[in-house]
């Protein structure tokens, strides 16, 4: 249709171009278009689109826009032709007369449907300025400047949508994905972007195959056999509705493993493909359906005549109906009788319950239109009427296309600094209705203007392969639990993985963990280590079997000690008490009876006071003991020189001088003690190396050396009187206390040599129970070897209890 300014218009109306080999010897035929008319409903929008704008009084007032509509056949080589033909339009022949008004110029072009057209298409018109509004090429490619000046598009980029995509997948939680596009410009461009942003969500592809719906049968078979024995169970398809419909048509042919099928917006709408139910619960991004008042009034009405008048719309009438308009007909079809009904009908053309390409087509006319108007009525009323005879150049279109900026039934339209729209996608879904029938549902939106990580949103439930509620799984390996990490599978992806337990210690408390953390050296994992947790505190306590046994003991020794001293104080005057030197006797009791006691300091959690009260109470008490039994020994061998004639050595070791001896050897290890508290105390600590699993709470010795002097000279003490009782053994007595001491003290270096090693060999609280064992240990060996015999003596053998009976040699 001719007018002031036409715009031109590129459609895929058939899906391929028939292919003649010329030899050039005649000049050849036309081009011919082959497959089913697919894009009529977006061709007769252009052309709504146009009349509508030219029945308004707001947009053009006064100017009349025309069109020019080819069909490119999805062909390159097509494209490049009908690009010239919109070139031609300026040459000086198209004007007539004198007329200036560049009736017959095409000054803007609308399409085409594919990448790969389009691109060609761009190629050529963009080197004269002419702007393209595409509404349905998709290639991310396109927005480059530098490459396609002129180019705009009403329909997002690919980039946008490969990384929907992305995100899509990652929502999901399905890291082992196969991946099918055509091989073509808007596939390879596509899946490249898709696959490059599903790498950064940490996506692995387990495969990435590329057809062309003119392949060979055999590639097309490879192709779906990938998809047969592949162990992803998801599939993202870039690929061209044609392409989509042979893969689907190649799969249906073999049973195949159902696949979970993520689809591009250029086939995830299209109706044609539903009648293949093993796409049943697809996903996919879609341009938003859109509502266009009046257009369907428009399609459906189709006069005779006008059907007649178009080589288009006749192929249309006549594949619909199955029925031809011209009588010399093939043998298999009727002759239309004019009784056909157009609102009969229920196919893609007559369908506008989605309009989703559709309204793209209307927005870019729309934009073209805001374009001219606003380069040509600016600043005039909207009600005059626009000047037709203002020369305007495709390169002010241009200009002013880059600044539009307009609503239209609600849809807003403009263009970034690439040519591209804001990009909002619907998230759809292909259910099964109860009688069979697959639903392409809107469960979501996709809107990419919002903050990153807001940009996907659900609102409904979705069904996916087998009519399942349940997200299906597609990994390449099982999530690794808390409490292990990932190890690479040589050679794999790095969504192939072993799961390996942490090492000990260590925990993880997220699935998939890539590392294992140390817990805090106070914490220790729990069985399954995925967390840290305290660990046990462990001291020898009042509640420990070992602790009651021991404390038992040390309350019994003491009591032994107590109950022979009452039995001592009560025969104190009888003669075995009277000559074994009543006094250090008591003495010795009251040591004995500390020593008991001093060993509950070892037991309960160690503090500040009783890590240092516990050796030096154990120290003072033992010397103290020792001295006096060293004093019992020195009385022993004194008392049998005095019998020996002339000689006066008691007066030099009476009483006084016993508890003279008694307080110095006491008061050397009270020095000691002294000086260890002062210059390094022991101290209660956290034992954190002894055992991993838990904490032993011990008192450190703060400075070893203070701790074995105190053994030591305790030691030292222990074996000179051991040495002076083994020499006064053997002196005449019907009860010479030297024997007993002499095997009291040998218990005692005995207990104590033992101790030694088993004291530095025993960990945590054994330490504990090794020493409580040597001082309870030693202190039952004095009290039965040196009291026992007397208290057995004085209660049940009285009779022996006599001077005479002492002193009796046989």
């Amino acid at each position: 249709m001719d007018g002031d300014f036409v715009i031109g218009g590129v459609f895929s109306l058939h899906t391929y171009a028939h292919t003649v080999y010329n030899d050039y010897t005649i000049i050849p035929e036309p081009v011919k278009c082959k497959g089913r008319i697919n894009d009529l409903q977006s061709l007769r929008a252009m052309i709504f689109a146009i009349e509508e704008i030219n029945n308004s009084t707001e947009l053009l007032p006064g100017i009349r826009l025309g069109y020019q509509i080819y069909d490119s056949c999805a062909s390159v080589a097509v494209a490049v032709h009908v690009a010239f033909q919109f070139l031609n339009s300026f040459d000086p022949v198209f004007f007539i007369g004198n007329n200036c008004s560049q009736s017959g110029m095409v000054m803007a072009v609308v399409g085409d449907s594919g990448s790969m057209t389009s691109i060609s298409l761009s190629q050529v018109i963009s080197s004269f300025n002419i702007p393209q509004v595409s509404h349905f090429a998709t290639c991310a490619c396109l927005s480059d400047k530098q490459q396609y000046p002129s180019f705009f598009r009403t329909v997002p980029s690919d980039q946008i949508q490969a990384e929907a995509l992305a995100k899509l997948v990652k929502h999901f939680g399905w890291t082992w994905i196969g991946a099918v596009r055509s091989d073509s410009d808007y596939g390879n461009k596509g899946m490249a972007s898709f696959l490059q942003a599903a790498q950064k969500e940490g996506i692995c592809v387990e495969y990435s195959v590329s057809f062309y719906r003119t392949d060979p049968q055999s590639r097309i078979q490879r192709v779906a056999d990938v998809i047969r024995r592949s162990t992803a169970t998801v599939v993202v398809a870039f690929a061209a509705l044609g392409d989509m419909k042979i893969l689907l048509e190649e799969l249906s042919r073999e049973p195949s493993p159902l696949r979970q099928w993520i689809g591009s917006e250029s086939w995830i709408t299209y109706s044609e493909l539903k009648r293949f139910h093993l796409c049943a619960g697809a996903i996919g991004f879609a341009i938003p359906k859109s509502v266009i008042p009046g257009l369907r009034d428009f399609l459906l009405n189709l006069s005779p005549s006008e059907v007649a008048s178009s080589q288009v719309l006749t192929e249309f009438w006549e594949d619909s109906f199955n029925c031809t308009l011209k009588n010399n007909t093939v043998a298999d079809k009727k002759v239309c009788d004019g009784k056909e009904d157009i609102n009969s009908l229920h196919n893609q053309y007559t369908d506008t319950s989605q309009l989703r390409i559709t309204n793209m087509v209307y927005k870019a006319v729309y934009a073209i239109a805001h374009a001219i108007h606003n380069a040509m009525c600016q600043g005039a009323n909207v009600t005059a009427q626009c000047d037709t005879l203002t020369k305007l150049q495709a390169k002010q279109i241009l200009t002013e296309l880059k600044k539009v900026n307009f609503s239209q039934n609600g849809y807003d339209v403009s263009f970034n600094a690439n040519g591209d729209p804001v990009a909002i996608y619907e998230l759809v879904n292909w259910q099964k209705s109860e009688s069979g029938i697959i639903d392409i549902i809107t469960v979501g939106l996709y809107d990419a203007s919002l903050p990153v990580g807001h940009e996907l949103w659900i609102n409904r439930n979705i069904t996916w392969m087998e009519d399942s509620r349940k997200v299906p799984v597609s990994v390449c390996t099982d999530s690794c639990s808390p409490g292990t990490r990932k190890v690479l599978q040589k050679g794999k992806p790095i969504c192939c993985y072993d799961c390996i337990a942490c090492p000990e210690g260590e925990i993880s408390n997220t699935t998939d963990s890539a590392d294992c953390l140390p817990c805090h050296k106070e914490f220790w994992p729990n069985a399954k280590r995925d967390t840290c947790i305290p660990k046990p505190i462990e001291f020898l306590s009042f509640q420990d079997i070992l602790g009651i046994t021991l404390a038992t003991f040390s309350v019994i020794g003491a009591c032994l000690a107590i109950i022979t001293g009452v039995v001592f104080l009560y025969h104190r005057t009888s003669p075995i008490v009277r000559a074994n030197n009543s006094e250090l006797s008591f003495l010795l009791l009251i040591s004995l009876t500390l020593c008991f006691l001093c060993s509950l300091t070892f037991i309960g959690a160690p503090s500040e006071w009783s890590c240092m009260l516990r050796h030096t109470a154990f120290g003072i008490n033992f010397v103290l003991c020792i001295s006096c039994v060293l004093g019992k020994t020195i009385v022993v061998l004194m008392a049998f020189k005095a019998t020996i004639p002339g000689s006066n050595v008691m007066k030099w070791f009476g009483p006084p001088q016993q508890r003279m001896t008694v307080m110095s050897f006491t008061f050397i290890q009270v020095l000691i003690c002294s000086f260890w508290l002062v210059f390094s105390p022991p101290f209660p600590i956290k034992n954190l190396t002894t055992y991993k699993e838990k904490i032993i709470l011990e008192c450190a010795l703060g400075s070893p050396v203070g701790f074995w002097a105190v053994l030591g000279y305790i030691g030292l003490l222990a074996l000179f009187c051991f040495v002076l009782a083994a020499l006064a053994r053997k002196l005449p007595d019907n009860f010479n206390e030297a024997k007993f001491i002499t095997f009291s003290m040998l218990i005692f270096c005995a207990v104590w040599i033992t101790f030694i090693p088993a004291y530095v060999s025993s960990p945590g609280k054994f330490a504990v129970v090794v020493e409580i064992f040597a001082i309870l240990a030693s202190s039952f060996g004095l009290i039965m070897c040196i009291f026992v015999p007397k208290c057995f003596i004085i209660l049940f053998k009285p009779e022996k209890n006599t001077k005479k009976c002492l002193m009796n040699k046989n």
